[in-house]
C-alpha cells in the first residue's frame, strides 16, 4: 500500500491500531477487574492479587513462545496476522465474561474466585499472544532509527488516546459500559488492520535502508538487553503494585476509618479510580509523539526515558504525603503520567534497536518477562504485604522505591549500542 511503502502517518496510525485494541483490554480489565471482585463479590485484597497473578503466569511462557513461532511461521498471509487474530478474537470474548462471573460460576459450579481465576488467566494469555505480535510487526515494518521510533511513539499515542477514552467512559457512564465498548473495539482494531497491512515474507526486507549494528551483523547485544531487561522490571514492578492495589489505597486515603464502605461510597472509589487512570493516560498519549519524540532526537532515547523515570517516582512519593484527597490525587497522577508515556513506548524502541530483525518476535517476548515476573512478584508477595499494612500508603512506597532504582539503571544504560569503530544512525545514537 502507497502510506505503507512511503512511511506516512496514515500507515503509522493503522499499524499502531491491533496494539491499541490489546492495551484498551488491558485497561478494561485494570479499571474494571479489581473493582468487580472487591465490590460486587467482596474478594479480599488477597485474593484479588491470585486473580491477577494468573494473566502473568500465562506471559511467563506465551509470549515468548509466541514470538519464537511467528518469527518463523507463515500462514494466512502473514506472521504476525494470526496471532493478532486468534489474540484479539479470544480477548473480546473474555472481556464480555466479565459482567457474568456470578452467573458462570453458578453454571459451571465453580466457586466464583476459581471463576475468576480462570476468566483472568484466559484474558491475560489473549493479551499477550496479540501484544507480542503487535509490537513485533511494528518493529518488521519500519527501519531501524528514527522510523522504528515514530513508530512505537505513534503506538502509544492512538493506544494511550483510546486509553482515555476507556477511563471517561468508565468515569462518566460506569465499568460495565466501559467492557461493553471494550468487546467491540478490540474485535474491529485486531480484525481489520490484520489484513490491510502487508507483512514482508523475510523479515530482512524491511531493514534494508538500516544501517544499526545489530541489523548489520545479524547480533543481538545480549549485555545490553539485560540491562534493559533488569531497569524495565524494577519499572513494572511500581507500576503493577499501582495498577493491582490503587483501590486499596484510595480507600484507605479518601474513606479513613471506614470499614466496610456503601453503594454510594464504592461507586464514588471506582469514580475517582477511573479519573486517576484517565489523567494519567491524557498525559500518556500526549507526551510520545508531542514531546517524547523530539527530546529523544535531541537528548537521546535512554537520557530521555531515564529523565521520565525518575518524574515518575517523584509522583509516586507526592502521593504518599499528599495524596489524601481527590483533587491531590489527581494532580500526582499527572506527575506520574509522564513516566507512563515513556513507559509504554521508548523501551520497546531503545530495545528493538540492539536485536538482530530476524529474532524480533522472540527477543520481544523475553522482553516481556521484565513485565510478567515483576507482576506475579507483586500477586504472591507485595499483595500479602499490603492486605496486613494498616496504613495503606505502603503501596505507593512500593511504588516510588521501584521506580527510583529503575532510574538509575536507565541511568546507567550507555545511549548507543555501537561497539568500538561503529556508528549508530538511530534516534538517540552518537
Amino acid at each position: 500500500m502507497p502510506n505503507q511503502q512511503k512511511l506516512a502517518n496514515p500507515f503509522y496510525i493503522l499499524l499502531s491500531l491491533p496494539s491499541t485494541a490489546m492495551g484498551f483490554a488491558l485497561c478494561v480489565q485494570i479499571s474494571a477487574l479489581s473493582w468487580i471482585l472487591s465490590t460486587k463479590y467482596s474478594l479480599s485484597i488477597e485474593h484479588v492479587g491470585y486473580v491477577w497473578l494468573a494473566g502473568p503466569l500465562a506471559g511467563l511462557l506465551a509470549q515468548p513462545i509466541v514470538g519464537l513461532i511467528s518469527d518463523k511461521v507463515w500462514f494466512w498471509g502473514g506472521r504476525r496476522r494470526p496471532f493478532i487474530l486468534i489474540g484479539g478474537v479470544t480477548a473480546s470474548l473474555m472481556l464480555l465474561a466479565l459482567p457474568f462471573l456470578g452467573e458462570i460460576s453458578s453454571w459451571t459450579g465453580v466457586e466464583i474466585l476459581w471463576t475468576a481465576v480462570a476468566v483472568a488467566l484466559t484474558l491475560d494469555l489473549a493479551i499477550n499472544v496479540g501484544f507480542n505480535p503487535t509490537r513485533s510487526i511494528i518493529a518488521d515494518l519500519t527501519p531501524e532509527g528514527e522510523a522504528r521510533t515514530k513508530g512505537f511513539t505513534w503506538m502509544q499515542t492512538i493506544s494511550g488516546m483510546f486509553g482515555v477514552l476507556a477511563y471517561i467512559i468508565g468515569a462518566v457512564f460506569g465499568n460495565y459500559a466501559l467492557i461493553y465498548f471494550g468487546v467491540g473495539l478490540v474485535l474491529l482494531f485486531n480484525v481489520v488492520p490484520a489484513f490491510l497491512l502487508k507483512e514482508p515474507r523475510e523479515l530482512g526486507a524491511a531493514s534494508e535502508v538500516s544501517s544499526g549494528p545489530a541489523v548489520k551483523s545479524g547480533r543481538t547485544n545480549i549485555p545490553r538487553l539485560l540491562h534493559i531487561y533488569l531497569a524495565h522490571a524494577f519499572t513494572w514492578l511500581g507500576v503493577q503494585t499501582m495498577f493491582v492495589f490503587m483501590f486499596a489505597y484510595a480507600q484507605h486515603a479518601l474513606f479513613p476509618g471506614t470499614a466496610e464502605l456503601d453503594e454510594a461510597q464504592k461507586m464514588s472509589l471506582g469514580q475517582v479510580i477511573s479519573i486517576s487512570f484517565l489523567i494519567m493516560n491524557v498525559i500518556g498519549f500526549v507526551l510520545p509523539v508531542a514531546v517524547l519524540q523530539p527530546a529523544a532526537k535531541k537528548l537521546g532515547l535512554v537520557r530521555t526515558h531515564t529523565i521520565c523515570i525518575f518524574l515518575m517516582a517523584l509522583g509516586y512519593a507526592g502521593i504518599i504525603f499528599f495524596g489524601t484527597t481527590a483533587t491531590t490525587l489527581y494532580t500526582l497522577m499527572a506527575v506520574v503520567g509522564i513516566g507512563w508515556a515513556a513507559v509504554v513506548s521508548l523501551p520497546f524502541a531503545i530495545m528493538s534497536d540492539s536485536v538482530d530483525k530476524a529474532r524480533m518476535g522472540l527477543f520481544m517476548g523475553i522482553f516481556n518477562l521484565s513485565v510478567v515476573i515483576p507482576q506475579i512478584i507483586v500477586s504472591l508477595f507485595i499483595g500479602k504485604m499490603i492486605g496486613a499494612a494498616a496504613d495503606k500508603s505502603i503501596t505507593f512506597v512500593v511504588c516510588a522505591v521501584s521506580l527510583a532504582i529503575s532510574a538509575v539503571l536507565w541511568a546507567l544504560l550507555r545511549e548507543d549500542k555501537a561497539e568500538p569503530g561503529e556508528i549508530t544512525m538511530g534516534a538517540g545514537g552518537h
